[in-house]
């Protein structure tokens, strides 16, 4: 036998052969390739593609969450948009009319932050220039980074509505914005009050608890004595704002804790707590107190009973020394109180914490009855400077300008020393709210602002003429009810995506206070209400409420922006000459940028004119199958999520989703926050420009978007790996088929038993394809995808049927069936792909069905038949790929120690002991499925050095070489090469192959 087969002179085999023919490259080329894939869908308008192909169907559509147009995409930016692609795209394509409008936040500090940048770089003062030439500065900034992120997105590959966007500073949107806050005066909700609010002094202006985070910062410490006449000792309290103490005007303490009276019995001489001072304080905490003062000694000299703290009052610490502050400080029992740190007692500042003014203001008739002033002072002003309501500190500032320490803290524990009042102080390094803008400090402070109640009864869903009705009449309740508790049903009735979710944010909604909606700046939508005062207290204002007015505002906001109200004159253009004697005054507050976002779904959702194919979707028609998803990353609880329920709940009495799927962030490969000062950054124009937007949706997809993602170069090499040999499976079904004839196609029934082994799991992994996109669980489908592709097809299948496919005769049912299970799996395989690999999905399809204007994206995913599940089957070619693994191992072996090459050169022994392996066998060419040229099955017993797997018993293989010659087109080695005089050297197989191609005109020669 010759180990290199030779034709007849002027015969070349090779050109006989059925071998695979594509122009589908090997080699992707996606940054090159995607970009005219991106001009080619736009030049057939793939979007209205989609549109008309989904008429008529049921709605199923991802509202955008609004990013913010102040620069360049970033990795989460395209996890994120990546993402909704997936949802839109697959649920299109699982039968819905899945339509997405992008959509941009433009309002708000961010942007009103880049101008002020800008005018400290020229020497420019804001104060200076007319709010509305500066609005426009702000509009314009905007628009610049929504063009620049609108091309970042497209080139990610994402299907919408490019061309037709919302943006929160459309002026149909600002004036649908200015209608939702009307509303919540309509319907009593929004009021004039005052509270704590955190406060960014850099920036001047409140904010809300989605705009800050929390960074390590050192505070000074103190623990402050609060002298009683009656207790027979100062109440000891410690704080880490020492700034607050001006504001203090009641202490809280807790009816669970044990407290005593301490004595200190020896100090240091230098000691502010000395030899015989007396003190209150929680019993589990007096020793870390004296510790902290550095008190060499003390003793517990009595008990204190937490009822006899009720009603007492105390002196402030300033009392004896400084003017101002000689006013009774009460003991108010509180439920925040602990003694797991200070000392059993909470200094309590209405002005400066949140707890501290519910405490303060729970206790309004008690103060009255103790004839105790119970007014909030306003100690600091808008840039942290100390007022005349903190006597004898005025001028004092917390922060800087530029958000640094200021002066203030020092003075006051200067203060407490010269008072003998300060008892020990420290240092402490904490988690503390900053900016997450400037990244400075914020602090807590008392300001009017406008507020939405969320414990006061409404009636919403009622007609509002002037604030824009409901599209749809029953939508909402009518009954009274409070906004937290509406929320909270609605909440109960949404599904969360993971579940988690439903627990994060009821949390969140039941304990939040009231929303802070106002904000002190100049770009955004104002709260468009006429207000005066209505009573003696500052905080007593009566809103109008006047239909002409309102329809007169929103007509302008609608024809001019919001810039019309800020143009001089009005005040008397809305209001009309009568009422504008009548006192009222032009609200100039913004609102809250997060009302701006969470209103999206009013004006995009519910507008029948500006997005008509999304109208009506949001109401449940059709017995619910329309349903509306909202995506975005898991801080969005307390953000959009949070502030478009509260928003609709206020207005329509429901949610504005059904759906809600929450995303974890993008850390880099060791699991670090990216920085760019750690270098660390991986950015996805980067990733696209060596290795191709495909690259990046793959890895999306292989993410567990629950949890935090990484990525980096090493993360990113393992994708591309997978994606080559996901198109390389791709690319070798398309040379496949490149010779299949439609005519050629075989019914299922008349396949062989493989053939039906590989449809009846395609039909289980369209299943679990199925299933997996509508659990939107991207990460299953290409897990189940690239298991099929590498593991039954690539490794096994192909593998196997390459012989039949490259040899057999045309009219072979084996070759034919193999075809047309080709021809079924890359149908599928492709459509399956294409919501997640769109360019590569789409170029595949394009490969394969050549078209002008054609598509994979608007494919339906194809439908499986029920005859192709064949469980029994299944079961049966597990058992054979048992006994193949077993096969295998051993030729590898074989040719380890080269005593074997390729696998054709073979022709083992297998010895199959176990009774249900054996069955199996039955009717099986293991030959065929082993790739060797023989192979004899044996029922005895296996020598001693036969070949074994551990994990798999009843089965050995003994190699042997295969005997005969080999055959010079297909090489196997069979002792039948030279039977056929035509062709002396091939196998009977590969001559009647030849004879045919010659009956049909095709040979080469």
């Amino acid at each position: 036998m010759t180990d290199t087969p030779q034709a007849p002179e002027g015969r070349d085999y090779s050109k006989t052969l059925f071998l695979p023919r594509t122009d589908f490259p090997m080699r992707a080329g996606l940054p090159q390739k995607e970009p005219e894939m991106l001009e080619r869908w736009a030049r057939i308008d793939l979007y209205g593609k989609l549109r008309a192909a989904a008429a008529g169907r049921p709605k199923f559509v991802l509202h955008d969450g609004p990013p913010y147009a102040n620069g360049n995409i970033h990795i989460g930016h395209a996890l994120n948009k990546i993402l909704k692609d997936f949802v839109t795209k697959s649920q299109q394509m699982l039968g819905h009319d899945s339509n997405y409008v992008p959509g941009w936040d433009c309002h708000g500090l961010p942007i009103e932050w880049k101008i002020e940048e800008d005018y400290r770089a020229k020497g420019r003062n804001k104060d200076a220039v007319p709010v509305v030439e500066f609005r426009r500065q702000c509009r314009a900034f905007a628009q610049k980074w929504l063009d620049v992120q609108r091309e970042e997105f497209k080139r990610l590959g994402i299907v919408g509505d490019w061309a037709h966007p919302y943006t929160t500073m459309a002026f149909a949107a600002e004036a649908r914005i200015a209608a939702e806050i009307m509303r919540f005066a309509r319907n009593g909700s929004l009021y004039r009050g005052s509270k704590p609010v955190m406060w960014s002094v850099v920036e001047k202006t409140a904010l809300a608890e989605a705009e800050v985070e929390y960074e390590d910062h050192t505070s000074d410490t103190v623990f402050v004595a609060f002298p009683s006449t009656s207790l027979g000792g100062s109440v000891v309290i410690w704080t880490t704002t020492p700034w607050t103490m001006p504001g203090n005007r009641a202490v809280a303490y807790s009816n669970r804790v044990a407290y005593g009276l301490y004595e200190v019995s020896e100090a240091a001489a230098d000691n502010w707590a000395a030899p015989g001072a007396r003190y209150i304080l929680a019993d589990k905490l007096a020793e870390g107190m004296f510790k902290a003062a550095r008190v060499d000694g003390f003793r517990r000299v009595a008990d204190v009973a937490a009822e006899a703290l009720a009603g007492q009052v105390l002196a402030h610490p300033l009392a004896k020394t400084m003017p101002g502050y000689g006013f009774p400080v009460p003991l108010l029992a509180g439920d925040h109180v602990t003694d797991e740190a200070g000392t059993g007692f909470v200094h309590t500042a209405p002005s400066h914490g949140r707890e501290d003014f519910d405490l303060w203001m729970a206790s309004g008739k008690a103060l009255a009855q103790a004839n105790i002033d119970a007014r909030i002072p306003y100690t600091i002003d808008a840039d942290s400077s100390y007022t005349a309501d903190a006597p004898g500190f005025e001028g004092k500032r917390v922060l800087t300008e530029a958000g640094a320490r200021g002066d203030a803290n020092d003075a006051v524990m200067a203060a407490l020393v010269a008072a003998g009042t300060l008892v020990a102080r420290g240092r402490l390094k904490h988690a503390y709210p900053h900016s997450w803008r400037s990244k400075k400090p914020v602090i807590f402070r008392n300001t009017p602002q406008w507020f939405i109640a969320m414990d006061k009864p409404i009636a919403v869903g009622a007609s509002e003429a002037s604030a824009g009705a409901s599209q749809q009449a029953g939508i909402g309740h009518n009954a009274p009810e409070t906004l937290r508790d509406i929320a909270l049903g609605a909440i109960a009735d949404t599904r969360w995506v993971p579940a988690a979710g439903e627990n994060r944010i009821t949390g969140m909604i039941g304990n939040r206070p009231d929303w802070v909606v106002s904000r002190q700046r100049a770009w955004g939508v104002p709260i468009a209400i006429f207000a005066r005062q209505g009573g003696a207290g500052p905080m007593d204002v009566e809103i109008l409420r006047d239909d002409a007015v309102d329809a007169r505002i929103l007509a302008a906001f609608a024809a001019e922006g919001a810039d019309a109200w800020y143009e001089p004159g009005a005040t008397e253009r809305f209001l009309g000459a009568e009422l504008a004697a009548e006192g009222w005054h032009k609200v100039d507050d913004i609102l809250d940028v997060w009302f701006d976002s969470g209103s999206t779904h009013a004006f995009v959702l519910d507008d029948p004119v500006a997005f008509p194919s999304l109208a009506g979707i949001h109401r449940r028609v059709d017995g619910g199958a329309d349903e509306v998803m909202y995506l975005e990353g898991s801080d969005q609880h307390r953000g959009w999520f949070h502030s478009s329920l509260l928003e609709s709940c206020g207005t329509r009495g429901r949610a504005p989703f059904d759906v809600v799927l929450t995303h974890g962030f993008t850390l880099d490969e060791h699991g670090r926050k990216m920085s760019k000062s750690k270098g660390n950054v991986t950015a996805p124009q980067d990733i696209i420009k060596a290795s191709g937007a495909d690259i990046l949706r793959l890895w999306v997809a292989g993410a567990d978007y629950s949890d935090d993602q990484r990525i980096g170069k090493e993360i990113l090499a393992t994708t591309a790996d997978s994606y080559r040999k996901l198109r390389n499976s791709l690319r070798w079904m398309l040379g496949t088929l490149a010779h299949f004839e439609d005519s050629e196609r075989v019914p299922a029934a008349g396949m062989p038993s493989l053939e039906r082994f590989i449809l009846h799991r395609l039909s289980e992994l369209d299943e679990t394809v199925r299933a997996a996109y509508a659990g939107f669980d991207y990460n299953r489908v290409m897990a189940a995808l690239s298991g099929f592709m590498n593991g039954d097809l690539s490794a096994f299948y192909f593998d196997i049927r390459k012989d039949a496919l490259y040899c057999d005769p045309l009219s072979s049912l084996t070759r034919r069936s193999a075809l047309t299970v080709v021809d079924e799996a890359f149908r599928r395989l492709v459509v399956w792909l294409a919501p997640i690999l769109s360019f590569t999905a789409e170029e595949a399809w394009l490969a394969r069905h050549p078209s002008d204007t054609g598509t994979v994206h608007t494919e339906l995913f194809p439908d499986t038949p029920a005859a192709w599940r064949d469980n029994a089957l299944a079961a049966q070619w597990r058992a054979i790929r048992t006994v193949r693994r077993v096969v295998t191992g051993a030729l590898e072996v074989e040719r380890a120690a080269k005593r074997l090459g390729a696998s054709l050169e073979a022709a083992p022994e297998v010895f199959v002991t176990d009774p249900a392996l054996k069955a199996a066998l039955e009717n099986i060419d293991l030959a065929e499925v082993c790739i060797t040229s023989d192979l004899r099955v044996s029922s005895g017993e296996p020598p001693a050095g036969a070949y074994r797997l551990d994990d798999v018993s009843g089965v050995a293989v003994l190699p042997h070489r295969a005997e005969g010659r080999k055959c010079a087109r297909s090489w196997r080695i069979t002792p039948d090469v030279g039977q056929d005089a035509d062709y002396p050297d091939v196998t009977p197989r590969d001559a009647e192959a030849l004879r045919e191609l010659g009956r049909a005109g095709r040979l080469p020669w």
